[in-house]
């Protein structure tokens, strides 16, 4: 073994010792005959070191060796110290995008390199991160085509916190994998993340733990699919100067009362899930003998421009010739609002319509021009189960990606004007539903705690509708709807790779 800190090096050689004592009495009590080895004189070989920067063929020879195991150490990138970041860099070397993968993933790479040619097999405790999002094209490209690694067995996200007092949770997957086939896959699934799993065997497991093929979602400036394109909201970059609380907005139009029609509902992830209300000066539109006929507004864009000509960044410091702007101007006259992060605890992310006086923050998504088949399809549980496996982590809350998430998203394959229809009418269902609840926020909405049956209700209807558009099978579990998606991807990317030709599917105009 390698440890890194003397003193666990230590310790593990003397827990060693102990396990061999205990094994030894198991085997006198099963067979009446003593078989206790003492005093100890053999001990495991534990060496005291950085496992990222010791030669493993040096601590033991591959022909020797036929497992490894482990639990190593998860940091993501932001927890990374200077000497961990210049350990990625040795292993990944020149692998564009390494900088993004967690610290762990490191030792995924370590191992295929000992393991080639070998019946060696490894299995590692891991964050589930290096199977989310842009990770996984990192990473298990590099496993997959350099290494011909294989999937053997693998548990699914579940909830794991050592003993150690104030520890958090954190959410793991253990990945056992080899340089070979076997016949034997299986995927320990959880049906609730702190319970126990059940068993399914698969004939293949893909980075992102499901039974299907060895796809690997890159980002995609475009979409698979015909649909609507999505963006990003609007980044202030502004220092807060064109951002007006609720506190302290109508003393502001007090002493500013022609700004009024200039202050618009500034919409952010934050405000949209738990029912606030922020403001922004949205200024495009402003006539500069209009600006100047306001002192407040006018003092707030000084204090703009002086923001942005102090930054370090070039791309803010060219913002100084507009300061009564935002950074982004994306106001379409209607759109689906998506929030970028959102807690792993809601069965279904909350989407929502908005209007042109709304102006969404870039803590969202926007799909300018969505329709209500196009909400009810991306408010669905085939939807979400799509994003709970391969979006991107804030901590464990869900980061929408729309290069990773909704560009690369299967959506139904040619459905039929009564499925549209039906669709639209169980979205708008929905929608009514929600309005039936004006004092309660979003987040209480779609808590698991308190979500009203009528809402339960009509998510489940508009489920049921657009599995049907899918397809007739009944997707018993989340596993069976991926399964089912990465199928559908694979035949609507078959040409892209090859002809770079976009295939068109979902239209709706």
């Amino acid at each position: 073994g390698i440890e890194y800190e003397e003193f666990p090096a230590r310790i593990a050689e003397v827990a060693m010792w102990l396990m061999d004592h205990q094994m030894n009495m198991m085997i006198s009590n099963e067979f009446g005959q003593y078989f206790a080895r003492l005093p100890l004189r053999k001990s495991a070989k534990i060496v005291h070191g950085n496992a990222l920067q010791v030669n493993w063929e040096e601590v033991i020879s591959k022909k020797d060796l036929s497992y490894i195991i482990g639990n190593p150490p998860f940091l993501g990138k932001s927890n990374q110290n200077f000497e961990q970041k210049k350990d990625l860099e040795k292993i990944f070397k020149s692998i564009k995008g390494a900088g993004v993968v967690d610290y762990v993933a490191a030792w995924y790479v370590k191992a295929a390199m000992i393991m080639i040619n070998t019946k060696i097999k490894t299995a590692f405790v891991s964050t589930n991160s290096i199977v989310q999002g842009e990770q996984v094209g990192v990473l298990w490209n590099l496993l997959l085509n350099k290494y011909n690694i294989k999937i053997h067995f693998a548990h699914r996200t579940f909830s794991w916190r050592n003993e150690a007092k104030g520890n958090a949770a954190v959410h793991c997957v253990i990945i056992g994998f080899a340089n070979f086939e076997t016949n034997e896959k299986i995927i320990f699934d959880y049906d609730n993340i702190k319970g126990e799993p059940h068993q399914l065997k698969a004939k293949n497991i893909n980075p992102y733990l499901v039974d299907g093929k060895d796809i690997i979602l890159f980002p995609k400036e475009k979409t698979i699919c015909d649909v609507p394109k999505i963006a990003w909201g609007n980044k202030p970059v502004d220092g807060g100067h064109l951002i007006i609380s609720d506190s302290e907005v109508t003393e502001f139009l007090k002493n500013e009362p022609k700004a009024k029609k200039f202050i618009k509902p500034l919409i952010s992830a934050k405000e949209f899930l738990n029912g606030q209300t922020r403001w922004c000066l949205w200024l495009i539109d402003a006539k500069p003998e209009e600006l100047k006929d306001m002192p407040f507004v006018m003092e707030r864009i000084k204090k703009v421009k002086e923001m942005r000509k102090a930054s370090v960044d070039e791309g803010a410091r060219k913002l100084a010739l507009k300061p009564f702007q935002f950074r982004d101007i994306k106001n379409p006259d209607s759109y689906i609002l998506i929030p970028s992060t959102t807690s792993e605890n809601r069965k279904y992310i909350p989407f929502a319509f908005f209007e042109k006086d709304n102006i969404p923050h870039n803590s969202c998504h926007i799909l300018p021009d969505g329709k209500l088949y196009h909400f009810g399809v991306l408010m669905s549980q085939m939807h979400m189960s799509w994003i709970k496996i391969t979006c991107g982590r804030l901590k464990s809350d869900f980061r929408y990606s729309k290069d990773i998430v909704y560009n690369n998203y299967p959506w139904p394959e040619n459905p039929s004007e009564k499925q549209i229809k039906t669709i639209e009418e169980k979205a708008q269902n929905v929608l009514d539903v929600r309005a039936l609840f004006p004092a309660s926020s979003l987040a209480d909405l779609y808590s698991p705690l308190t979500m009203p049956p009528a809402l339960v209700k009509a998510h489940n209807e508009l489920d049921k509708a657009v599995d049907a558009s899918y397809s007739k099978q009944i997707f018993s579990s989340e596993a069976k709807r991926m399964e089912f998606l990465f199928e559908l991807y694979e035949k609507y990317t078959a040409g892209l790779f090859v002809k770079e030709k976009k295939v068109k599917k979902s239209v709706i105009k």
